[in-house]
């Protein structure tokens, strides 16, 4: 197969580990390019939700996938996020094409690109940790039962439907949130002087010019691979919003067509498992 060739490559909450996670399509992704620079903008590991039972091969290929990338001369970039928290204690470090960081500032053809995940703006995240976990496990248990729900809806022939997307859309508090982030992350770039904001974390993919009294920014949202499957692709002088449309719910028939051992481990792990504080 042929590989594009690209010059920055930005994704972010890809969240290994969990059951949401669409890791064999993030590895068809991979797999599919040859970037000069690849950056994770956290939350590839899902370190809060991590549990033993469920690391499954399609999650391991993908950070196989990433250390064959930097063994073949991409730059990668590591940087953390809420989720994966646990590496700040080692950022920064370096080792040969992989670098492990919290925040980064790139220079693109003599243009300055910060790039950062964005629980930082997040106070559920700073100040109440526990609740912060919380709504993780939770979410990652509305996605499970979403991709259930759309493994039924497709044995019957009607079209997926995303329950965070919609919750997202029809809840003022989540779109306020959005908002918010967007603007305190373009307000800070812009007095920063940074040509561009790159940012994950509140899994809503975009890239819109901002601009302010006092300047403009480009503000560039990497997305996820939980929801939206989507990643940040800079080539030619040009960012580009990358989407994998073309992608099966194999996985998902993978997840919910399982012996009954499995089935039942799933059920006890849903029931019975606590969030940390």
């Amino acid at each position: 197969m042929k590989k594009r060739k690209l010059d920055v490559v930005v994704i972010s909450d890809a969240h290994l580990g969990t059951y949401g996670s669409h890791a064999t399509e993030l590895y068809h992704y991979l797999n599919s390019i040859k970037p000069k620079t690849l950056v994770l903008n956290g939350d590839i590991i899902d370190i809060w939700q991590f549990r033993k039972s469920y690391f499954p091969k399609s999650h391991l290929k993908v950070i196989k996938k990433i250390i064959d990338l930097a063994s073949k001369g991409t730059k990668v970039y590591y940087l953390t996020g809420n989720h994966d928290e646990m590496l700040r204690k080692f950022s920064p470090s370096v080792l040969g094409n992989f670098t492990l960081a919290d925040k980064i500032v790139l220079d693109i053809d003599y243009k300055k690109a910060w790039i950062f995940h964005g629980d930082v703006f997040d106070a559920s995240v700073q100040h109440s940790k526990w609740i912060a976990k919380l709504g993780g496990l939770g979410y990652d248990y509305l996605i499970l039962i979403n991709r259930f729900v759309n493994w039924c809806l497709k044995k019957i022939g009607k079209e997926p439907y995303s329950f965070s997307k919609k919750i997202k859309a029809s809840v003022k508090k989540a779109v306020k949130h959005i908002s918010d982030f967007e603007n305190t992350a373009t307000e800070l770039a812009i007095e920063n002087k940074y040509d561009y904001v790159i940012c994950g974390h509140i899994h809503e993919p975009k890239i819109t010019r901002q601009v302010r009294k006092n300047g403009s920014t480009m503000y560039l949202n990497s997305g996820d691979w939980v929801e939206n499957l989507t990643a940040l692709e800079y080539n030619k002088k040009r960012w580009k919003l990358y989407r994998y449309e073309d992608h099966t719910e194999k996985e998902d028939e993978d997840l919910f067509e399982m012996d009954d051992l499995i089935k039942h481990q799933l059920v006890a792990s849903i029931v019975m498992q606590k969030p940390s504080k």
